[in-house]
């Protein structure tokens, strides 16, 4: 299409660049055809000229050796350009290549490649990350050294990565435009253990007092080269660099002790600068080649490479297309007296291509300033990483200096797709130099209960042992938590001082227990774990409140910060131990959820007050009088004896209770001991033996209310009679009633409830059949009419008539 041929271009532009260089040597004929050529290019609109764009760098000739003929076609401003990419498998007289040097590789270098191959590595797709690192690196390190030697960059600007497959044959090429290798630099980076280009580079740096100016360099051929061989069973090496006028080719194979070093000499192979890494894949890994799957593992793992990642895919357009008619059918329509010119047919086809494209769109957010960050950029960057399709409820972008220097962008999701129970969550994504290193840690940058928080890392610092895919826990990484969780807390505490309180009440529903899960393991931030948390209590309407709220409507009086746990809302709220604490108006925490009271018992206290259990002994409400409880005790220190003797091993004491006021008794926990609900708790996970429980179960107090009824009834009947059938009976359905009450659950409670029917027996049987007795045995009138007494009738005594004789009727 371009009306000259591919030689004469190629040759024409090798002559040029010939003369312009002087003595240097020629160009590949992929360079010379990625110069710019200027001709005219028919754009279907009256014949204007186009200027034919350059597409491809002049390290990116897509040639793998034995493919065929690649034809690539584009559309620029509205023509289409096309391009064809010959065979590299050109013919070349073999007797005029050089000799290859055969080099052994150092003794360390051979036990380490049996490592890496065998050991190191825990997923293969690794490769592909640690070569894009290097070309990276090759770039960055040809990026500072140009500023003060722009001419490293005359054979060629761009600064770019390109990878290309063959899934035919199983090759994978990696093109670099970076720095390059001289011969005895890739003897010293691919033969010897601990050395590199870089490392020496930044070593000249520090010498010079430099090394200041730019630190952000891995290693252009470090220990990650090594990892091609985790998938390739030959691996060549082709680079060029700016300080030397000779290219040479490095190649070697996995489970070989040595490697040969040549001089490229084959004009088709030539590169201007940089690195090209041709890979020959093992039959198992030949799947590597396809070009999906790797512009997948690009955008998994180096999608934030600062230099462009181009991948060579296929592509298609559409275009319109004539179809040939059918000549019955063109004479049919030709029959009319009128014959009109008709359209001729067309058909949409698609035309397919193959051509570069960008695959590391995405900007790296977290290196921009906060402040030029806007909200929706924030969020769409959130729902683009995690995949989410819902806006953060809070986000936190920060970066941090001093011994550990990292930069990292934090998000609370408003959905919960993690349960607390799991230990492993792919929330943090950690890079090192922008290359993703893993998303798979338990609690190293992150503790368990804050695994819901999303985000990503980014450190220049962080140490990995031979492997970036290894993580060692070290003071780094322990700084880097630590820096990480109060940035966490600090979000959340923003959404929790929201005006919006709706806010932090979604947070709750879908966070809470993970919050509460901290108090209980992280004793290091109560601090900054107590304020997030969320209670019910007896004066807050059903509603949640904070323990700050609780403390600014605290008493003058009041010391403590009281709390109750049981099962539910409603059983709290009627609990006998609220009693006295309700008529002095304390508030109190009512704890409904499993893990509140654990949560609570670990904070011990806040801003000073202690957290109080209203259900366990020794209460101080702040009221007491030594000497009214003096006299009381006396007056009922024998009624105490006598109950505890009757109850035995079941109640620790009998003391005389503070907290009552209208309930007879109430059976309280020990000052250390289960209280109830935990009790409960701890049954309903002991698997059904309960024996483990009893040590804890029998350290119960049993309280009495001294100005109650039936407690003054039971006094009496201790005085006068203490053997009373009738009296224990009473004393034994008190202690049970007493236990359901206060929240324990009986250990028979069919007994009690014989012993309540008995006694309803014996009180129905009293008062009704008693009443029976007096009623009269007439029916009662169906309905209350008055009584009329009948008046007295006079009786007329009436003589009979005397009877004549002799009249007969």
């Amino acid at each position: 299409m371009l009306g000259a041929s591919r030689r004469s271009l190629c040759a024409a532009a090798a002559a040029r660049s010939r003369a312009a260089a002087g003595a240097a040597p020629a160009v590949s004929a992929d360079a010379a055809a990625s110069a710019p050529l200027t001709r005219p290019v028919s754009s279907g609109a009256q014949g204007a000229p186009q200027q034919q764009k350059r597409l491809l760098s002049v390290l990116a000739a897509p040639k793998v050796t034995g493919t065929s003929n690649v034809a690539s076609f584009k559309l620029m401003d509205g023509t289409l350009v096309g391009r064809r990419y010959e065979s590299s498998a050109a013919a070349v007289n073999s007797t005029d290549m050089p000799p290859a040097e055969k080099h052994e590789y150092q003794a360390e270098v051979n036990r380490l490649m049996d490592l890496i191959v065998h050991s190191l590595y825990s997923n293969k797709e690794v490769f592909l990350r640690e070569l894009v690192s290097n070309a990276s690196d090759a770039l960055d390190k040809l990026r500072y050294l140009s500023v003060t030697d722009p001419e490293l960059l005359k054979d060629g600007p761009e600064l770019d990565i390109r990878i290309q497959t063959d899934k035919d044959n199983g090759i994978v090429t990696i093109t670099d435009s970076g720095i390059g290798m001289t011969k005895q630099e890739l003897v010293d980076s691919l033969g010897t253990i601990a050395s590199s280009g870089t490392a020496k580079f930044l070593k000249a740096l520090k010498e010079s007092q430099e090394a200041g100016m730019d630190s952000n360099l891995i290693g252009q051929f470090g220990v990650g080269f090594y990892s091609a061989f985790l998938v390739a069973d030959k691996v060549v090496v082709s680079t060029k660099s700016p300080k030397s006028d000779k290219q040479y080719v490095w190649e070697g194979e996995a489970d070989s002790s040595s490697y040969t070093i040549r001089e490229e000499k084959d004009p088709e192979k030539f590169i201007p600068r940089g690195t090209r890494l041709t890979l020959y894949l093992k039959r198992d890994d030949k799947g590597f080649a396809h070009p999906e799957r790797i512009q997948k593992l690009v955008k998994n793992y180096s999608q934030f490479v600062s230099f462009p990642i181009y991948t060579w895919q296929e592509k298609g357009f559409t275009k319109e297309v004539e179809v040939d008619e059918d000549p019955a059918e063109t004479k049919k329509e030709g029959d009319g007296e009128t014959q009109t010119e008709k359209k001729k047919k067309t058909k949409t086809v698609v035309e397919k291509y193959w051509d570069w494209e960008l695959t590391n769109e995405t900007q790296p957010i977290w290196l921009r300033n906060p402040k030029e960050v806007s909200t929706e950029e924030y969020n769409e960057f959130f729902k683009k990483t995690f995949n989410e399709y819902l806006d953060p409820l809070a986000s936190s972008h920060f970066t941090t200096e001093g011994e550990v220097e990292f930069r990292s962008v934090l998000f609370v999701p408003a959905t919960k797709k993690e349960d607390i129970t799991d230990r492993k969550t792919k929330n943090i994504r950690l890079y090192v130099k922008r290359v993703f290193i893993s998303d798979d840690f338990d609690g190293e940058l992150f503790p368990r209960y804050l695994s819901f928080v999303k985000g990503v890392v980014d450190s220049n610092d962080l140490p990995l042992n031979v492997s970036r895919e290894i993580l060692q826990e070290s003071r780094i990484v322990r700084i880097m938590r630590k820096r990480l969780v109060r940035k966490a807390f600090d979000m959340i505490l923003g959404i929790s001082c929201s005006e919006n309180r709706d806010d932090y009440e979604r947070f709750w529903e879908n966070y809470g227990k993970f919050l509460k899960l901290g108090a209980m393991e992280d004793k290091e931030n109560h601090k900054r774990i107590a304020p997030l948390l969320r209670f019910f209590s007896s004066q807050s309407n059903d509603e949640l409140i904070s323990l700050d709220e609780y403390v600014e409507n605290m008493k003058p009086e009041q010391k403590d910060i009281y709390f109750i746990a049981a099962d539910s809302l409603s059983s709290a709220k009627n609990a006998p131990f609220l009693e006295k604490l309700t008529e002095k108006e304390y508030e109190v925490l009512l704890l409904v959820d499993p893990m509140d009271e654990v949560a609570i018992q670990n904070l011990s206290s806040y801003k000073d007050k202690k957290f109080v259990d209203i259900s366990k002994e020794d209460l101080d409400l702040g009221d007491k009088n030594e000497e009214r409880e003096k006299e009381i005790k006396q007056e009922f220190s024998q009624t105490c004896d006598w109950i505890k003797k009757r109850l035995g091993d079941k109640v620790a004491r009998v003391d005389i209770s503070n907290r009552l006021s209208s309930s007879p008794c109430v059976l309280v926990a020990a000052k250390f001991g289960w209280s109830a609900n935990m009790e409960r708790l701890m049954r309903a996970q002991s698997m059904g033996d309960t024996s483990s429980l009893d040590f804890m179960r029998s350290r119960k107090v049993f309280e009495i209310n001294p100005d109650h009824e039936i407690i003054k009834g039971l006094n009496v009947a201790c005085r006068n009679n203490p053997d009373d059938s009738e009296a224990l009976k009473v004393l034994d359905v008190l202690f049970e009633t007493a236990m359901i009450s206060s929240g324990f659950t009986p250990d028979n409670p069919a007994k009690l409830s014989g012993k309540i029917y008995e006694m309803m027996s014996s009180a129905i049987a009293g008062k009704w059949s008693t009443q029976s007795q007096v009623q009269p045995a007439s029916p009662s009138p169906q309905y209350d009419a008055p009584v009329v007494e009948p008046e007295p009738i006079e009786a007329e005594v009436v003589e009979p008539e005397p009877v004549e004789s002799g009249k007969q009727k």
